[in-house]
């Protein structure tokens, strides 16, 4: 029986359904895989998801909303002079782009009370939060979050982390390379994408990726790499795997989310490295085939 916390932000999602028409959903990288999370894992399994939102009418559908998809609510934190974030998706041959608006979003503060961080996690197993709960962070809740975390795995807990790279949400891509970095030094395993890191960290391949992470502290990396293989950096062993394959991509939001989901509940039952990799292939293989972030699952 497993206690996970996501931490991070939930946004509201208007997706396009045609030129003038937009579908209203809730969205965000942690609770995607938060949300996969539950439907994966045993019922006497916990997935809370902890973030910040208004009081308004919109956020408390948000809260509903992640109370009907079964998860924890009780740690979420009501902010009364905020709101939630919102941001606009469209597709063209199954690849996205987004407008966001977020300046004002309530989940801005989710670690501004240090207190607050630490009651959640204390009777969890496992803390999961990406690259983007720290991009939207101040500088200081962002040092908080961090430290947090860095005592919840000393306490012998699991933190995984993945990058996610954003560099439109961080002050410069620098901070984003450090923070991320910092991020990886309390991790205990890493999820990144290999297209993403040599992008912005310049890595040749996905070894360099993996090593470059592991070089921080991270027992296990796991870096996705598209519809190329992906490699698993697991205390020092190097192998690779082949993804699942997929006839017709229809929309690749949430690939990445729902492998970290599918990975890491395999993960927490027992399953080799090599077992969750392929449960996490399988589930993004589903979802890449549907339209929207989240699907059900067949």
């Amino acid at each position: 029986m497993s206690r996970i916390v996501a931490i991070g932000e939930c946004m509201v999602e208007m997706a396009s359904k045609d030129a003038d028409t937009y579908r209203m959903g809730f969205a965000g990288d942690t609770m995607n895989t938060a949300w996969y999370l539950r439907r994966l894992l045993d019922q006497a399994d916990t997935v809370e998801y902890f973030t910040a939102v208004g009081t308004d009418a919109l956020s408390d559908r948000m809260v509903t909303f992640l109370q009907d998809a079964g998860l924890e609510t009780d740690h979420i934190l009501r902010r009364p002079d905020v709101s939630v974030g919102l941001y606009t998706i469209q597709l063209q041959e199954g690849e996205r782009s987004f407008s966001y608006w977020r300046g004002q979003s309530a989940a801005r503060s989710l670690a501004q009370d240090e207190r607050a961080l630490i009651s959640v996690l204390t009777h969890a197993d496992m803390a999961y939060f990406s690259g983007i709960t720290l991009a939207i962070l101040p500088e200081n809740d962002r040092n908080t979050l961090l430290q947090v975390l860095a005592d919840f795995r000393k306490k012998g807990a699991k933190v995984i982390f993945d990058p996610n790279l954003r560099p439109k949400l961080w002050e410069d891509e620098e901070t984003m390379r450090r923070v991320v970095m910092e991020a990886a030094s309390v991790s205990d395993m890493v999820l990144p994408s290999h297209e993403d890191e040599a992008l912005w960290f310049g890595d040749a391949d996905p070894a360099a990726t993996a090593a470059r992470y592991a070089d921080h502290g991270s027992s296990w990396v796991i870096v996705k790499n598209g519809a190329g293989q992906i490699l698993a950096w697991e205390n020092g062993n190097l192998s690779l795997h082949d993804p699942v394959a997929v006839s017709e991509v229809i929309d690749t939001t949430a690939a990445g989310d729902s492998f970290n989901a599918g990975f890491i509940a395999s993960w927490i039952t027992g399953a080799s490295v090599a077992g969750a990799i392929q449960s996490g292939a399988g589930l993004a293989a589903q979802v890449v085939q549907s339209r929207g972030a989240l699907v059900n699952l067949r």
